[in-house]
């Protein structure tokens, strides 16, 4: 596992997320897992920033990840209050389309194959499959 203390600057996201993306390279993954892993770290670290440590440059942003040839598995921590993401609104619904809230944990929890938060809230585990798993049929499900 790598630790990674960062400061709450929008900057400091960068070297981290080229050594992950590296590392992912290294393993194998295609460029759609890539892709994937790199949009949802950087909007976990920017949830991490604005919404947790509220812009505060004397805050800091713990990163601890590994990746195998299997996965990659993230962990972001702020030190912020936490939230409950069960209460933040589908961006997708009705009057929520014009409001920019939600967007970046709907787009962490699209691409990612697990996002879940701790109990207080201010950090989040995200695990991507190299080979992301199959969605199982319903076996009461009637074939057309």
């Amino acid at each position: 596992m790598v630790s990674k203390v960062v400061e709450s600057t929008p900057s400091a996201i960068e070297g981290v997320c080229r050594r992950i993306l590296s590392e992912l390279e290294a393993k194998n993954f295609n460029q759609d897992g890539i892709f994937a892993v790199h949009l949802a770290v950087e909007e976990a670290f920017l949830n991490a920033l604005r919404h947790g440590n509220k812009m505060d440059p004397n805050k800091e942003i713990k990163i601890d990840y590994l990746v195998s040839g299997e996965k990659i598995e993230i962990f972001m921590t702020d030190e912020g209050n936490g939230f409950d993401p069960d209460v933040v609104p589908d961006p997708r619904c009705g009057e929520n389309l014009y409001k920019p809230e939600g967007r970046g944990l709907l787009l962490m929890r699209s691409y990612m194959d697990v996002v879940e938060f701790n109990e207080r809230g201010n950090s989040v585990r995200m695990v991507r499959y190299k080979e992301r798993p199959r969605l199982k049929k319903n076996l009461n499900q009637t074939q057309v």
